[in-house]
């Protein structure tokens, strides 16, 4: 039996929930992709699914697994495109979406070259801090800074994103620079109020752990445009991620503090649903992000956003 038609069955019944589901986008019986399934788990040597007559669910290996399989067959997918693709131009309409502050600075600035680039192409950006269900809501490509929880879909890794601590010269020349988190406590610390979606405060790296505390001062906000600006400011030490103050860093207005304590990187993601054949316009603008997150100096170089 093909290895892949058993990894495409696998993934068609972990995405869609069962195997009425998935035989029906295949166009085959579910006997079939229930002997596939059964094939695929007596040859790893592991149970994938649990399956009862109400449900379908991932064991922790088959969670596992399915991550892996969703990125093979998107790269499976890319290699056959970018081979069978030739000379066709890309067209159509590509529906972006992406975090509002991220979005003004990182993905905004770059749509003008990427049309230029693909002059049939039409792009709609929507910039929200909801969480947007791409499946439902029609969007072809999400881009996303943090963890990503949603398994049913698929995920390029773009560039890291690492949060620092940091705060003008003048600030820490008048209030001190802190040698360990514990010191956080003395100092003006501008915080996300708690209405902001950032719920598990700042995340530092002590003894080994990752730990996350919630320094306090005499100002918060539920933006984080504004912190920024108020750090800038000089008003306090703000806990940021670098897509938005590595400029300011390079340029010595911002200095970073408490590096030895920062807690490992999350990522910025490209994220697209589930699909046998990926539009050329997705899979274009996907390599076009990569591109240009991937080159180091693109961070540096960026100059603040226009105001929103």
């Amino acid at each position: 039996m093909d290895r892949l038609k058993q990894i495409e069955s696998f993934v068609g019944v972990a995405t869609k929930g069962s195997l009425t589901a998935a035989a029906h986008a295949e166009g085959v019986a579910p006997a079939v992709i229930g002997r596939r399934i059964d094939a695929l788990e007596e040859r790893l040597g592991v149970k994938l699914l649990v399956r009862t007559t109400r449900r379908i669910t991932l064991t922790h290996e088959g969670s596992a697994y399915l991550e892996d399989c969703q990125r093979i067959l998107a790269d499976l997918a890319n290699a056959e495109a970018s081979v069978s693709a030739g000379g066709v131009k890309a067209s159509g309409y590509l529906r972006v979406t992406a975090p509002a502050g991220f979005g003004r600075r990182h993905v905004a600035p770059l749509v003008p070259r990427f049309l230029a680039q693909h002059p049939d192409v039409h792009l709609s950006l929507n910039l929200s801090d909801r969480i947007v269900d791409i499946v439902n809501e029609g969007v072809d490509c999400a881009v996303r800074v943090g963890d990503l929880p949603d398994s049913s879909l698929v995920s390029v890794r773009l560039a890291d994103n690492r949060r620092l601590c940091v705060a003008t010269p003048a600030y820490l020349q008048r209030a001190g620079v802190p040698q360990h988190p514990s010191d956080l406590h003395k100092h003006e610390c501008l915080t996300l109020s708690s209405d902001a979606s950032q719920t598990r405060g700042w995340a530092f790296t002590i003894d080994g752990q990752v730990t996350h505390l919630r320094p306090h001062g005499r100002l918060d906000c539920s933006d984080g445009q504004v912190l920024h600006d108020w750090c800038v400011q000089g008003l306090g030490i703000a806990w940021r991620s670098t897509w938005e103050v590595e400029h300011e860093i390079a340029a010595g207005t911002l200095v970073s503090v408490l590096d030895d304590f920062a807690a490992p990187p999350n990522g910025i993601y490209a994220v697209f649903p589930q699909r046998k054949h990926l539009p050329l316009r997705v899979r274009l603008w996907i390599d076009f992000l990569k591109h240009t997150y991937g080159d180091p100096g693109y961070w540096t170089s960026r100059g603040p956003a226009a105001p929103a």
